[in-house]
């Protein structure tokens, strides 16, 4: 627009973009009166302007099916998710041109941990469904997505911390680590949440990517190996069409639903998995948040479950945020997996002033402790408690060399639509 068309005092370049907040916010209070005023809308809006979170997603614009379009989507949601714009994303395959087979798996595998995740092209690109590239792409472009579907519960609970506090979901590495000065330049991974760190493949023909591990004290466990591997390390890795490199932070508790669902409405009852990683001290902690996905209950009626998760002392605690909280969830939990643990003797729930063993097995080459079908409610408060074998080992004491015995313990885890694939 020319510098001359004016809005009484203001040039028109300074307030054309809250023409586009001001569309998604008639819109999107256009759907809730629709609704009577019972249902969250989502609008989803290119164009933005400060605030525009309040009303609905964002999509980075009409980009193109090129690496350096790729590339530049990670920058872009970082930047926007540090200006309070947290369900952002770009259109997965680049919207103008035609991806190679791939560019598309990497953008898929890229996409699906970005906030807003959606395939969308021009109608004059040639079709792209997943299942048009050969049995082999179609199952790695499934497999990437059922570990987004896996991860909702994850996704759900950092959407509603960044409803109260403003975190953004997706984040730069020295949000958390602003003082490891190596991170500050780094805007080819990213995190999501704390606990969460992704190094997507970007490059054509990549065989290998190098990705930067925060935190001189910390461990991360690799998600799909449970690897361990030291912070603050710059770490190479190997990388195949099937490869998306994450990892999970020592010292963090991460719920999925594993379950294998054609939408996200099926997993609105699933059973949940709770990952403990433990830090190098043994320790972790997490948080689970639940309620109905729709309605505007969780904020005019306190309908909603948020639970911290901790584990201490060889003992993995459930326990309620929020006293005054009333919500029901038939949810449970069927599996637990404490990373970097030591075998236990025996592993006792207790819940309702009552102990029942739990079945567990141990995987002593990655030191993996799964503990199998607890069965208590995600909404109740419980413990699982992990008895350690004791040692007794003769030491010389004093001139005498006295026998003495010393017991010793070995201390041991939105509302979104998707299209399921089609085969």
């Amino acid at each position: 627009m020319h510098k001359d068309a004016l809005h009484g005092k203001w040039e028109h370049r300074d307030i054309h973009n809250i023409y586009g907040l001001y569309v998604q916010m008639a819109t999107a209070e256009g759907q809730i009166q629709r609704s009577g005023g019972v249902e969250r809308p989502f609008v989803l809006t290119r164009a933005f302007f400060a605030g525009s979170q309040r009303y609905g997603a964002v999509w980075t614009g009409d980009n193109a099916a090129e690496w350096d379009h790729l590339k530049i989507s990670i920058p872009m949601c970082l930047s926007l998710g540090l200006v309070g714009v947290s369900f952002c994303g770009a259109d997965v395959g680049g919207f103008f041109k035609n991806p190679s087979t791939e560019l598309l798996v990497r953008w898929y595998q890229t996409g699906a941990y970005q906030p807003f995740f959606r395939a969308h092209a021009h109608l004059d690109t040639t079709r792209r469904e997943p299942w048009l590239f050969g049995p082999e792409n179609t199952a790695l472009i499934r497999e990437v997505i059922r570990q987004r579907y896996a991860l909702l519960p994850y996704w759900y609970q950092l959407f509603y911390q960044a409803h109260k506090t403003g975190m953004p979901v997706m984040r730069p590495l020295w949000v958390d680590y602003p003082k490891d000065t190596a991170t500050f330049t780094i805007d080819d991974e990213f995190l999501i949440g704390s606990d969460l760190l992704v190094h997507p493949v970007t490059e054509e023909g990549s065989r290998g990517v190098t990705a930067y591990l925060p935190g001189a004290e910390e461990v991360w466990y690799d998600v799909h190996t449970f690897q361990k591997h030291n912070g603050a390390q710059n770490l190479y890795i190997p990388v195949t069409l099937s490869s998306i490199p994450v990892f999970q932070r020592g010292g963090s508790i991460i719920p999925r639903k594993d379950r294998v669902r054609r939408s996200s409405t099926c997993m609105e009852n699933d059973p949940y998995t709770l990952y403990v990683a433990l830090s190098p001290k043994k320790f972790a902690e997490g948080e689970l948040y639940i309620d109905d996905g729709h309605s505007f209950n969780y904020d005019t009626k306190k309908e909603f479950i948020h639970r911290s998760l901790t584990f201490a002392n060889n003992a993995l605690t459930s326990s309620n945020l929020c006293p005054d909280c009333n919500f029901l969830t038939s949810s449970w939990i069927e599996k637990v997996l404490i990373l970097g643990a030591s075998k236990p003797s025996k592993v006792l729930l207790k819940m309702d002033g009552k102990e029942t063993p739990v079945d567990f097995e141990f995987d002593t080459s990655m030191s993996v402790l799964t503990l199998r079908k607890p069965g208590m409610n995600a909404g109740a408060d419980w413990t699982l408690k992990c008895l350690m074998k004791e040692s007794f080992v003769n030491i010389p004491v004093g001139p005498s060399y006295t026998t003495a015995l010393i017991s010793l313990r070995f201390i041991p885890f939105l509302r979104v639509t998707l299209k399921a694939l089609k085969m």
